[in-house]
């Protein structure tokens, strides 16, 4: 069997291609419902994406932390902390971008604390600096520890991380006013830098969930290193002679781990709940799970049955320059938005402005018959398409964009 699956690619490419479309609709106001983020707790198909993304760093670990490991530890800091740096930055980058905005009829720079509101400024944390602060920790344990020690600390992680909430919570330590995280990120990162989505100060990337997520890219190293071993491991047990049938124990083990994980998130989340926002222990364990018996099955259809179509290469394109276009599609709407168009006026006669994407959304997609959210769902799957175009151009120039 190859030492490297494309099955894992695949998967990668996937994940990025529905952060992108989830993260792009025609408009907030009109989604179907599986593209909406859970309210609170709970976890929608959408709360799947970005954990199943963390997931795929650590499976793409598996492959290189042996090779640091032969390097030694001064190649492994330099590569690792590079990375990380270099991603957290292209993060607080696209929080900034484009360093202008239009107040009135001109073009202001966006600074670092809004100097007539200092409550707002840039925000610090992202999906991209938590990944790149995921990734860091995550490997440290990886290139230092064993897999059985590994899932014990893993295990503590999320078991203090519990212990950290309901102690440290309010009344009602789970909800979006009790989380103890809040008051740290703000004293830290400081109010002008926190996210303020949700219409009070609360980062769902902010620093203390993102203790968790550490465990999330480090249980998909661990599944990494079960495929490539193609499940002959001792990780909690003794290891047994091979199958005859060689990926009978590889499939049978991420089908029944995946399964109790599940198991094990449903039990848990009844006294610490499925929650992304606040990544709670029981999403990490939910989340792996429904990820490792994903993989299993594009394991058995990729790789045992050997489907390789149009939908595979479709995804797998996206693998290819995973962090590139993700960057891009965060990017490229607010660049845009900077090109004005005329709208018509406002009530009071004032000119009305839209930009190029907007546009496109309101006077094509938006004109689709039916409720208003197949338009925006429209709206969408035009934008992965455009990003798809562009990822298939690159792959044809041979043009891979690593960090």
């Amino acid at each position: 069997m190859k030492q490297r699956y494309y099955s894992l690619d695949v998967f990668r490419g996937a994940t990025v291609a529905l952060m992108i479309m989830v993260n792009n609709p025609g408009t907030w106001a009109h989604m179907f419902a599986p593209l909406k983020h859970a309210e609170w707790h709970g976890c929608s198909p959408t709360d799947l994406v970005f954990p199943f993304f963390l997931f795929a760093v650590g499976n793409a670990m598996s492959f290189v932390i042996p090779r640091l490991q032969e390097a030694g530890p001064a190649v492994f800091w330099k590569k690792v902390l590079k990375r990380t740096v270099l991603i957290f930055a292209i993060g607080l980058f696209i929080n900034w971008w484009p360093f202008v905005k239009w107040e009135a009829a001109e073009l202001v720079f966006k600074q670092w604390v809004d100097g007539t509101d200092p409550t707002r400024g840039i925000r610090i944390f992202g999906v991209l600096q938590r990944i790149a602060v995921a990734y860091c920790l995550a490997s440290i344990l990886a290139y230092y520890f064993k897999e059985k020690m590994i899932i014990w600390i893993s295990a503590i992680i999320l078991l203090l991380y519990w212990a950290i909430c309901a102690i440290a919570g309010g009344a009602d330590p789970y909800s979006l006013d009790g989380w103890f995280g809040t008051k740290y990120d703000i004293a830290i990162l400081g109010l002008p830098h926190v996210y303020k989505g949700e219409g009070v100060p609360f980062d769902p990337e902010g620093l203390m969930s993102t203790l968790p997520t550490i465990v999330q890219v480090v249980f998909g190293y661990l599944v990494g290193v079960f495929i490539k071993k193609q499940g002959q491991v001792d990780w909690l047990w003794k290891k047994v002679p091979a199958s005859n049938e060689p990926h009978f124990k590889l499939l049978a083990g991420m089908f029944v781990t995946g399964f109790i994980l599940v198991v094990l998130a449903w039990i848990w989340a009844l006294g610490f709940p499925i929650n992304k926002k606040i990544w709670t222990s029981s999403y990490v364990l939910y989340t792996t799970g429904l990820a490792t018996m994903t993989i299993g099955g594009m394991i058995w259809f990729i790789e045992v049955q050997g489907v390789r179509n149009k939908l595979t290469q479709f995804f797998d394109v996206f693998g290819k320059n995973p962090l590139f276009i993700f960057v891009l599609s965060g990017i490229l709407p607010r660049f845009l938005g900077l090109f004005r168009i005329p709208d018509g006026v406002k009530d009071d006669g004032t000119q009305q402005y839209i930009d190029a994407f907007a546009w496109f959304y309101k006077y094509v997609c938006a004109k689709i018959p039916g409720i208003p959210e197949v338009g925006s769902f429209v709206y969408s799957l035009c934008f992965l398409t455009l990003m798809w175009v562009i990822c298939y151009w690159l792959d044809k120039k041979k043009i891979y964009v690593k960090v």
